[in-house]
C-alpha cells in the first residue's frame, strides 16, 4: 500500500481550514479578528496566511473579504454597491455638530470633551457624544492624567467598517474635510492623521473607572 502524498494531505488540511474560516466570516454579523478565528483552526495553523488566501479567492467576486481595523469581514464589492442602494433604509443624517465631533475624535484621538470643544470653538453637548456612542462609532477609552481626570474618546472598529476604512490611515486628508465644511473651527497645530493603533491606552491615560461603563460626562446638551 502506497503512503499518502504529504503535499496532498497538507493541501487538504489547508482547504478545510479555509472553508472553516469562510463559514465563520459568513456567519458573523461583525468583523472577526485573527484571535477570534484561531480556536476553530488546527493547531499550528497561521490564520493570517489563511485570511490572505481567502481574500485573494474573493478578490474578483461580488463580495470581497476586507480588513476593518483588527477585524476581517465579507462586504459587497465596491463596484456593485449601487445595486443594493434601493434596499437601503433611509436613516436620519448626522447633525453638523455630530459630524464635526466625530471628525475631531477620529483625527485627534484620544480626545477629551474639552479638546473637542477647543477645536470646534463651541460647547459639545452630552447628547452629541451619546448619539455617536449609541451608533457604535466612538467609545470611552480612559481618563486623562490631568486635573479632573476627563474621559478620553476614540473611534471603534464599527466606525472603520461603516465608513469602509481598513485603518485610520485611510481617513481623508484634513484639507478634504475642511473643504467639505466638517472642520470649521480653529485647528490646533498638532492635529494630524493618526497612525493605526491597537486601542491601547497612551502614557497620559488611565483605565476607566468601573462606574464609567455606558456613561458620558454629565453636562447639559447645548448643541
Amino acid at each position: 500500500m502506497n503512503a499518502p502524498d504529504l503535499d496532498d494531505a497538507t493541501g487538504d488540511v489547508f482547504r478545510r481550514n479555509l472553508r472553516i474560516l469562510e463559514a465563520l466570516l459568513f456567519a458573523s454579523a461583525e468583523p472577526l479578528s485573527l484571535a477570534d478565528v484561531a480556536p476553530y483552526l488546527g493547531e499550528g495553523v497561521n490564520p493570517d496566511a489563511l485570511m490572505l488566501a481567502l481574500q485573494q479567492e474573493y478578490a474578483e467576486r461580488g463580495v470581497n473579504l476586507v480588513r476593518r481595523g483588527q477585524g476581517w469581514a465579507f462586504r459587497t464589492a465596491e463596484d456593485l454597491g449601487f445595486l443594493l442602494r434601493r434596499e437601503e433604509h433611509e436613516t436620519k443624517p448626522l447633525s453638523r455638530a455630530a459630524l464635526e465631533t466625530l471628525s475631531i475624535i477620529a483625527y485627534h484621538q484620544p480626545a477629551t470633551r474639552a479638546e473637542i470643544e477647543e477645536v470646534r470653538g463651541v460647547t459639545t453637548g452630552k447628547g452629541t457624544l451619546d448619539l455617536l456612542m449609541e451608533a457604535g462609532w466612538i467609545r470611552m477609552r480612559g481618563r486623562r492624567r490631568t486635573p479632573g481626570r476627563p474621559v478620553t474618546y476614540g473611534t471603534t472598529e464599527a466606525f472603520l467598517d461603516h465608513f469602509g476604512l481598513e485603518s485610520l490611515s485611510d481617513l481623508p486628508g484634513l484639507d478634504e474635510l475642511k473643504g467639505a465644511g466638517l472642520l470649521s473651527g480653529r485647528l490646533p497645530p498638532d492635529l494630524q492623521i493618526p497612525l493605526p493603533f491597537d486601542g491601547a491606552l497612551r502614557d497620559d491615560e488611565d483605565p476607566l473607572d468601573p462606574t464609567d461603563a455606558g456613561e458620558t460626562e454629565h453636562e447639559d446638551d447645548q448643541d
